[in-house]
């Protein structure tokens, strides 16, 4: 009885006598490449290389350091009874308000880059870029020259919260601005000589998730300082 039920796994008999109906072993299905792809390991592509992980984790951790500068603005906002406090000058809102369409069209200029460079227009590229740093000189120059006749007005980061919390977080970003910069110059250089393409343009890429984070970041600022 044990032998029958061992070779009842082995072999299925049928009228034509043992053997014949034989039950061969389950494999994977082939991939249809004529090999054994289950004998050999098949790599896969991660959905994100590394780079680009590295700066998204990057950008949520100053996302969330420009998130504490705001939450501690809105604390000193909205548990004061008279906002702006009384003999402080006033913001400009007229000339930020263009300044601000300056850098958004600084984040489209930056967008027509990363095109040119997919597309192989080396050209186009580096002329894009100059474009795209230009106005952000142009955003800066004007933010800096407001800031000094805000300074000459009286407003200091010492003059109290309302100054204090205007240059942490204005500032805070400016420097960032100043930082895409620098690094949109040394890309700009590598543009001119030729070292992207198509194929290899992680530098610009990178660039370009930075400049927009600064120039989305920038509204949200303008609306909370200078509009609220």
């Amino acid at each position: 009885m044990l032998h029958g039920s061992v070779a009842f796994k082995d072999e299925v008999t049928d009228e034509r006598g043992p053997g014949v109906g034989r039950v061969p072993p389950r494999r994977p299905p082939d991939s249809g490449d004529g090999g054994e792809p289950w004998l050999r390991g098949s790599p896969s592509q991660p959905p994100i290389d590394a780079a680009r992980l590295g700066m998204l984790i990057f950008l949520g951790s100053e996302t969330m350091l420009f998130a504490g500068f705001v939450a501690a603005f809105l604390v000193f906002r909205l548990g004061a009874a008279v906002w702006p406090p009384p003999f402080q000058p006033r913001l400009p809102v007229g000339v930020t308000g263009v300044n601000t369409w300056v850098l958004l069209l600084s984040g489209y200029t930056m967008w027509r880059a990363l095109r040119a460079v997919r597309r192989g227009d080396q050209a186009g590229l580096a002329r894009r870029l100059a474009q795209t740093g230009l106005l952000g000189v142009a955003f800066l120059t004007v933010q800096g020259y407001e800031w000094g006749r805000l300074l000459e007005f009286g407003l200091t980061a010492s003059s109290g919260v309302y100054g204090g919390t205007f240059y942490t977080l204005i500032g805070a970003h400016a420097a960032h601005v100043l930082g895409a910069l620098t690094w949109l110059s040394i890309i700009l250089t590598g543009a001119t000589r030729g070292r992207y393409t198509a194929e290899d343009h992680v530098g610009v890429s990178l660039c370009g998730m930075y400049w927009y984070f600064v120039v989305a970041l920038w509204p949200i600022l303008y609306t909370l300082v200078y509009l609220a």
